[in-house]
């Protein structure tokens, strides 16, 4: 598995056990909805400062977004 493919994996797993929705995830970082399904289908790889937006709103730390589990 990719890092792309692992960053995926984890930012779903991470938002679904959080309960948020793809929108109520992407409202609170203030990105479209269709961002989100596109990164969690390895359709398109985030940036540093977007991995740094979504693991804040996942009460994370960003490596978390990146760890093999």
């Amino acid at each position: 598995m990719g890092l792309r493919d692992r960053f995926a994996h984890n930012l779903k797993r991470l938002r679904l056990e959080r309960c948020f929705s793809q929108e109520a995830l992407a409202d609170a970082c203030g990105i479209d909805r269709t961002y989100v399904s596109a990164l969690e289908h390895s359709r398109y790889s985030a940036s540093i400062d977007m991995v740094e937006r979504l693991a804040r709103a996942l009460d994370v730390d960003p490596v978390e977004l990146l760890l093999r589990r």
